[in-house]
């Protein structure tokens, strides 16, 4: 019997094309609400695979996003975020999607559909058994991410998933799976809405999550942010005036300038 895909299935929004500006908005909207109820059930899913990547991280492994299409485009903009937010080099959190870096911008034909691809664009990255992979993908069944996982449960290699389908292919691979049941979509089988929407919400919660418990924030401050604008220069300022009991901005800032980060800056004080 094949498997069944929920974020394929017709939603209850029927004859969009008849609909107002209005309604399509509201609609969209309205469906749009369920999703973090959705991601607020994965929540004991989310909280197992965090500890485990937590565990990699301090133990000096990398951390692997896997994807195809909005999903690898999803897993991409994570990775490259995490470096400016929280002064992490580029090679600690790696985001990879089929059809290589053409595919952020251009969808690349039948990419996604290569079963062994994935895992050799793994290899590439010299993936070992210190290192972590979270397979993405909103059906649960894409070849790229399918067939990646199952190699890495053959070589001892921890994987997590984020999929919207309960009991999918790709969850059976994966020792963390992660399902967010968002149900069907508003357009039908247009998974970058409201899957695309809870993935980035659980992506959202790992990185930021990982990055707190790793000592990469304090208080709430994103103390060990890169300076590499003036809007970042004059937030690190002000967070380091208000730190350090620093009236002089401009004193501050040079301090800040000096050291390349609130953290550093502060310890150079103390």
């Amino acid at each position: 019997m094949p498997f069944e895909k929920i974020t394929e299935e017709s939603g209850r929004h029927r004859h969009l094309e008849k609909m107002s500006i209005e309604d399509l908005l509201a609609g969209i909207n309205e469906e749009d609400k369920t999703v973090p109820i959705a991601v607020e059930k994965a929540l004991p899913q989310i909280e197992k695979l965090v500890t485990a990547v937590i565990d990699h991280l301090i133990r000096g492994g990398r951390l692997f996003y896997l994807g195809a299409g909005t999903s690898g485009r999803l897993g991409i903009l994570d990775a490259s975020e995490i470096p400016p937010t929280y002064g992490m080099p580029d090679d600690i959190i790696i985001g990879i999607i089929a059809g290589g870096e053409i595919a952020i911008r251009k969808p690349v034909e039948k990419a996604e559909d290569n079963p062994v691809q994935g895992w050799m664009d793994l290899e590439q990255c010299d993936i070992t058994g210190e290192d972590f992979v979270i397979g993405i993908a909103a059906s649960g069944t894409t070849p790229y991410v399918v067939g990646a996982l199952e190699q890495c449960r053959k070589r001892a290699i921890h994987t997590g998933c984020i999929t919207c389908n309960p009991g999918s292919p790709l969850s059976k691979f994966a020792d963390f799976p992660v399902e967010v049941v968002v149900g069907p979509e508003f357009v039908t089988g247009s998974t970058r809405m409201k899957s695309g929407t809870a993935q980035k919400l659980v992506l959202n919660m790992i990185s930021t999550t990982v990055m707190i418990q790793i000592g990469r924030v304090e208080d709430n401050r994103m103390v060990n942010m890169q300076l590499t604008n003036s809007k970042l220069i004059e937030r690190g300022t002000r967070m380091l005036m208000e730190k350090m009991k620093i009236s002089d901005y401009e004193k501050a800032k040079q301090l800040l300038l000096k050291y390349g980060s609130v953290k550093k800056a502060i310890d150079s004080i103390v």
